[in-house]
């Protein structure tokens, strides 16, 4: 029997719903584990992200994405599996795409977790 395991993910901010095209990443760690010697790894801390392409419509809600230092950004994917970022705040430079209408978002945040 199949499972379905991906498709379209639902992405709310600060309980705005965003319209989302193409692909969402999220990170499975918040740590990155590199090899000292065979056998022994060290563990550096990383920020919580979440990438995604939404779609530039006319309700998009720019102000409040540009400017918010604390948001909670909920992602749903299609597996069922949902992951939160809170403390989320805008990051590197995102841009507006007028021949796709779309704007390429990533965000950090002070913790990421899988529900």
């Amino acid at each position: 029997m199949g499972q379905k395991v991906a498709g379209t993910c639902y992405i709310k901010v600060d309980g705005t719903q965003l319209t989302i095209s193409g692909g969402v990443e999220a990170p499975l760690m918040n740590i990155k584990r590199e090899t000292v010697l065979p056998g022994y790894f060290k563990e550096t801390d990383k920020a919580p992200w979440l990438k995604l392409t939404a779609l530039h419509t006319p309700d998009f809600p720019l102000k409040a994405l540009t400017t918010g230092v604390d948001m909670t950004i909920t992602c749903e994917f299609k597996n069922g599996k949902v992951y939160v970022l809170s403390g989320a705040y805008l990051v590197d430079e995102p841009g507006s795409k007028g021949e796709e209408g779309t704007i390429e978002l990533k965000f950090d945040g002070n913790q990421g977790s899988w529900q």
